[in-house]
């Protein structure tokens, strides 16, 4: 993916985990609103790992979204493309993505 393509794929999953949260808990999702909408990228060595995460997260109840390209510019359809997690709380997402280097 270009520069651009990996931006666009961080909103999807930034705005659709968060859309998520706030219908779960509207006040983890009102304090992280009002304590400046914090926001961490992430790389990911492989299409196995993110599913694994993803996994996870699902199972600490921790609201997350699994974004799939609709295939209109560089991939195909159904590629997975970025996993946005939370809002929740930071150490709650650590103990699954503490390990995982910025990007």
């Amino acid at each position: 993916m270009g520069v651009g393509k990996k931006c666009a794929q961080a909103c999807h999953a930034s705005l659709s985990s968060s859309d998520l949260a706030r219908e779960i808990s509207k006040k983890i999702w009102k304090d992280w609103k009002n304590s400046g909408q914090k926001k961490i990228i992430l790389k990911i060595q492989n299409l196995e790992l993110i599913e694994e995460i993803y996994e996870k997260v699902k199972k600490k109840k921790i609201p997350c979204f699994l974004v799939q390209d609709a295939g209109l510019t560089q991939l195909d359809p159904g590629t997975i493309t970025a996993l946005g997690i939370g809002p929740a709380l930071s150490s709650d997402i650590d103990t699954i993505t503490g390990d995982l280097k910025l990007l």
